[in-house]
């Protein structure tokens, strides 16, 4: 079984930094992208950012700027730096991977079970 474990969430002030990490495991054959997402409470998911296997980023407009993604691929790893937090900025963080697991023939998207960020004002 393929798990995505996210860490890092909490309560900050705004204008602080949170850095937020994914670790996949399990029977793991690949994995390709991963990225994350956020949802706030009335509002859909949406993505925050995403880097590919090669290690090319994007980014929401609302992020660019203050919100860094990277990833580990020898530890199947992939973090989020956010600087310049704004109360805007709270919501629930999903973990995203397209992942293969040594049991399956094809790539499948796997979620986190999510943390929570608070920024205050």
């Amino acid at each position: 079984q393929v798990q995505l474990v996210e860490s890092g969430g909490g309560l900050v002030q705004a204008g602080g930094s949170l850095t937020l990490s994914c670790a996949a495991s399990g029977r793991i054959f690949s994995v390709d992208g991963m990225s994350w997402y956020r949802q706030a409470p009335g509002k859909q998911r949406e993505l925050v950012a995403a880097i590919t296997s090669g290690g090319s980023t994007n980014y929401a407009d609302s992020v660019k700027g203050r919100f860094t993604i990277s990833r580990d691929n020898a530890k199947n790893l992939v973090s989020l730096q956010m600087n310049s937090l704004k109360p805007e900025d709270t919501a629930v963080y999903y973990c995203n991977a397209d992942i293969m697991s040594t049991w399956a023939s094809r790539y499948s998207d796997y979620w986190g079970q999510g943390t929570q960020v608070t920024v205050s004002s």
